[in-house]
C-alpha cells in the first residue's frame, strides 16, 4: 500500500515545514500530492518541484480548464525539468475571479493530451462518488480509462459503506483512496453543501471520530490493495498524521 499526504501550496516556506512535518510524523508516506488553488501563486508543479527534495514522488494536480486548446500543455517542461513521474488531472471548478481565463476543456482532453506528449508519466484521473449518481460516475470512470488514465484518486470517503461500494466500480484499477478529517460544524458543512457528502449515523466532526475513521479505512484499504492520501486541511498536521498507519 502505497501512502501520499496532500499538502497546501500557500508558499514556499510554509510548504516546506509542512511537508517537513509530514515526512517526519509520518515516515512510511511515499509521496505528496499537491493541488493547483488560484488563491494561491504558487503552481501545484511549481510546488513539487520543491517538495521532491523532500519526496522524490510528488504529485501535481492540473485542473484542465485552465489549459489552452491546441497541442501544448504549458506546463509540460516544468514537470519533466524537475524530474516527476505522476500527475493528477481534475476538471477543476470555475475561479471566483472572473478574470481568470479557462477552456471548455474535459478531464479526458487534457489525460489524452498528457499521454500523448508525455508517454513516461503515470496520469491519474478523480473520482468522484457524490458528484453523480453511481451509474454516471462509472460511465466517466470508463471514459477516463479509454483516454489513458492509469488509476485514480477518489474524493475523500466517511463511510467504509460507500468505500466498499466504490472499491466494486474501481475492480482491477489503481486507486488513491482520500481520507480527511472534519473538525466543526463548518467543516461538516462545507463537505456536506459543496461536496454533497453524506455522513453515516454515529458521525461526529471531531478529530477522535476522524481518527478512528482514518484506521479502519486505512486497515480496509490494504486488504482490498489500493492505496491512500491523506488531506490533513485544517488541522495540526502531526496530531492527526501520528500512529494513524498502526
Amino acid at each position: 500500500m502505497r501512502i501520499s499526504i496532500e499538502l497546501i501550496p500557500r508558499g514556499e516556506t510554509e510548504l516546506l515545514r509542512d511537508a517537513g512535518t509530514a515526512r517526519s510524523v509520518m515516515p512510511e508516506a511515499a509521496a505528496f500530492n499537491i493541488p493547483d488553488l488560484m488563491r494561491f501563486p504558487l503552481r501545484s508543479w511549481e510546488a513539487c518541484r520543491l517538495t521532491s527534495s523532500i519526496l522524490p514522488a510528488s504529485i501535481p494536480h492540473i485542473r484542465a480548464i485552465d489549459i489552452p486548446p491546441g497541442d501544448d500543455l504549458p506546463m509540460e517542461d516544468a514537470i519533466l525539468a524537475a524530474g516527476l513521474g505522476e500527475v493528477l488531472v481534475i476538471r477543476g471548478d470555475p475561479p471566483h475571479d472572473m478574470g481568470h481565463r479557462t477552456y471548455p476543456n474535459s478531464s479526458e482532453d487534457i489525460i489524452r493530451r498528457f499521454k500523448r506528449r508525455c508517454p513516461g508519466l503515470r496520469v491519474y484521473a478523480a473520482f468522484d462518488p457524490y458528484r453523480l449518481g453511481f451509474r454516471d460516475e462509472l460511465t466517466a470512470v470508463h471514459r477516463k480509462l479509454d483516454a489513458g488514465a492509469d488509476g485514480f484518486f477518489t474524493q475523500p470517503v466517511f463511510d467504509l459503506r460507500l468505500l466498499e461500494m466504490c472499491a466494486e466500480m474501481l475492480h482491477g484499477q489503481t486507486v488513491y483512496w482520500g481520507i480527511a478529517p472534519v473538525l466543526g460544524a463548518r467543516s461538516q458543512a462545507y463537505w456536506e453543501t459543496t461536496n454533497r457528502v453524506i455522513f453515516p449515523a454515529g458521525f461526529t466532526p471531531n478529530l477522535s471520530w476522524s481518527r478512528t475513521f482514518a484506521t479502519q479505512a486505512v486497515q480496509r484499504v490494504r486488504e482490498i490493495g489500493g492505496h491512500v492520501y491523506f488531506m490533513p486541511i485544517r488541522v495540526d498536521m502531526a496530531s492527526y498524521l501520528t500512529g494513524l498507519l498502526g
